[in-house]
């Protein structure tokens, strides 16, 4: 069995109503990084100086050394870039959620009083502002319950979200095992909140962003003055807050860091922006928190069978019978690389389809051939399998004239003498009429196109009738 872990589909095409509270277009949220005095550093116990995301050119870690320059530059952040932001954000009124890390909300205590005193989340952003990717899973799991403890310690009540932010690919599912978050950011992959299953925890996952991210001030390709991240956060504001107004209210994340933003250049892009949005109706800017508890009270998880999970008896059990009368299909669909894709309609029913392409010509025409004829026989015997007759009975091919049984009855037998297979045809895409000049137009093609459309027809019954069981 091969499963793929990744999940390419998420919301899919149709996303759901956010529902934002007063009717909200947008959500508009903002993230401010405090990391300041707990990044690399030896007097924190590191083995080298810190290289990330700073106004350092070329930046190295400087291996047993302080780094005099990169530490001055994250205590800008916190001597100066915060304070500039807390006067913005609370003259605007807007509510902040701080990603904390815990050693350095424990360093910063005037800090994070002026942060409890705004109302503002303090979320967890973990125990050090240091790489996880090859950090042992026992390391991480045990940073990670420092980290709550401390937090708790510093700032007078647990974290209800967290983010690593340079995370390893086990920090998502650890996060979700410990059941202390209402929800985690560790992902960048949706404009939505989501919910994933980790054993018995449904979690709540609230992406993040790396692009409406004042990091891109310290990365190439990035931003070298305010007006281009005012420039990128409008445009992100515009399309989605038209998607909005269309009847599809997304959200809308902005990362920020006190060193970065914090400065006067670089901070006068966003006042722009916060000058921006408030001239719109219908936009809400809450904490990551008032997201959590809303998208929990309006789109709770509901635990669904999902097809890649399943074992191969349940999965045939379920699904052998949506190619009629040929439980091969499901079973050799079931050993391809499934994934969260193949747990809705198309998806699955690609699978099959794959399944039916490879098959050999004598299996296809088997599968043709345990399809009944359409308003025949079965159909007036009642023989037919219950997915066959409410296909049947949707166009109304159980309440047949006598001379449109004897229509039916005639192409049937012409169309068997001429093709070896009985006709098929996916009933509920057509109403009776389309049926029936189908049926005088297949009968009049060769034997080899016939074949074709016939299979692509089974297909596309297997489409229909995934719709329903899925």
């Amino acid at each position: 069995m091969h499963r793929y872990p990744r999940n390419m589909i998420g919301h899919g095409p149709d996303r759901p109503d956010a529902k934002w509270p007063g009717g909200a277009r947008l959500a508009v949220q903002f993230v401010l990084n405090y990391e300041e005095g707990g990044e690399n550093n030896i007097l924190h116990g590191d083995a080298a100086s810190e290289a990330f995301l700073s106004d350092v050119s070329g930046a190295a870690m400087w291996p047993g050394q302080r780094h005099w320059n990169m530490e001055s530059i994250y205590e800008y952040g916190a001597r100066a870039g915060f304070w500039r932001l807390h006067r913005l954000f609370t003259g605007a009124g807007i509510p902040l959620t701080i990603y904390g890390v815990a050693t350095a909300l424990a360093r910063n205590p005037e800090q994070v009083e002026a942060m409890k005193d705004a109302g503002w989340e303090i979320a967890s952003h973990g125990l050090k502002w240091v790489e996880h990717k090859d950090m042992p899973e026992e390391e991480e799991r045990a940073s990670i319950a420092e980290a709550i403890r401390l937090h708790t310690e510093v700032v007078g009540s647990p974290p209800r979200g967290w983010y690593t932010g340079r995370c390893s690919a086990n920090t998502v599912r650890l996060t979700a095992e410990t059941g202390a978050f209402d929800y985690v950011s560790d992902t960048y992959d949706d404009d939505l909140p989501y919910w994933i299953e980790v054993g018995a925890r449904d979690q709540l996952v609230i992406p993040y962003t790396l692009e409406a991210n004042d990091m891109r001030f310290a990365t190439s390709p990035g931003w070298i003055e305010g007006e281009q991240f005012f420039t990128y956060l409008r445009d992100s504001f515009d399309m989605l807050y038209a998607e909005g107004a269309a009847g599809k209210p997304a959200m809308m994340s902005v990362g920020l860091h006190n060193r970065l933003i914090g400065r006067p250049g670089k901070v006068a892009g966003l006042a722009r922006f916060l000058n921006y949005i408030e001239g719109f109706d219908g936009v809400w800017t809450p904490r990551r928190i008032d997201i959590a508890r809303h998208w929990a009270a309006i789109h709770p998880h509901v635990r669904k069978d999902r097809p890649s999970q399943m074992d191969r008896a349940a999965f045939v059990a379920r699904f052998g019978d949506v190619v009629e009368h040929s439980p091969w299909v499901a079973e050799r669909a079931f050993d391809l690389e499934l994934g969260a894709a193949h747990d809705r309609p198309a998806g699955l029913a690609n699978a099959l389809a794959r399944v039916l392409r490879t098959a050999s010509a004598d299996e296809r025409l088997a599968v043709l051939r345990a399809h009944p004829d359409l308003a025949g026989k079965l159909a007036a015997a009642r023989q037919l399998t219950d997915d066959s007759s409410s296909e049947q009975a949707s166009a109304g091919l159980d309440m047949l004239t006598d001379a449109e049984r004897d229509r039916f009855t005639h192409l049937n037998d012409a169309y068997m003498d001429k093709h070896g297979f009985p006709f098929i045809i996916a009933v509920r895409d057509h109403d009776k009429p389309g049926i029936l000049a189908a049926f005088e137009r297949r009968l009049s093609q060769d034997t080899v196109t016939e074949f074709g459309e016939a299979c692509r027809q089974v297909e596309r019954i297997a489409r229909l009738r995934l719709e329903q069981l899925l």
